[in-house]
């Protein structure tokens, strides 16, 4: 496989395009849209690909800006948690769900808190975790019990996976799974407030 990462101004955020290596078979999903510029494009019709799904973490403006854009040049099918991303209506993807985008295989795992359609898309050894996990990250919630609800989903469904994986977020640089498991600050961060929470005990003497 290609991966092609674009750096998206807008937002600061990061745009993906995963092609296939085959010429029989062009093919490329594109992951968070967050401009489609001539960048994106030129590397889509320079490998004469195909474009066989778009991919949504989650419905934040500065990861689908360019998701109008991108419509009204390839005709191709929105995969989310939501029903619509915008105007666009998604072809509804859930948790645990493995369906095929053209030639990909594609695994969602369903991590609400940053927002309540976050997912983690895995194609293979690849995870785009949106902003739910980024390189020493975890995504900003906007209440106690939504990091809760983030970390539980982190643990059981991402961070327990077997083996190695290539972390591929939203937001900053690439990073591993194995070093997220080891070094990430924001989870490091949230089991330090979680396990020295103070006690109160009620004295009945």
């Amino acid at each position: 496989m290609k991966l092609f990462f674009h750096y998206c101004k807008y937002g600061f955020s990061n745009c993906y395009i995963l092609g296939t290596e085959a010429p029989e078979e062009p093919a490329a999903i594109v992951v968070d849209p967050a401009v489609m510029d001539t960048a994106i494009l030129d590397f889509i019709e320079r490998n004469d690909y195909k474009v066989r799904g778009v991919l949504i973490t989650h419905d934040h403006i500065k990861h689908v800006r360019g998701l109008r854009t991108l419509k009204r040049i390839y005709e191709t099918e929105i995969f989310a948690i939501n029903p619509y991303i915008r105007e666009h209506k998604t072809t509804m993807v859930r948790d645990s769900q493995i369906f095929n985008a053209g030639p990909f295989k594609v695994e969602v795992f369903s991590t609400p808190g940053h927002s309540s359609d976050s997912a983690v898309f895995r194609v293979d050894r690849l995870l785009f975790t949106g902003d739910s996990l980024s390189a020493g990250l975890v995504g900003r919630t906007a209440s106690t019990y939504g990091a809760a609800v983030q970390m539980m989903a982190l643990r059981s469904k991402i961070l327990s996976l077997p083996g190695d994986f290539t972390v591929l977020p939203a937001h900053g640089p690439p990073s591993t799974l194995e070093a997220e498991r080891q070094y990430n600050r924001g989870i490091q961060a949230y089991d330090e407030n979680h396990n020295h929470r103070p006690r109160f005990k009620l004295d009945l003497r």
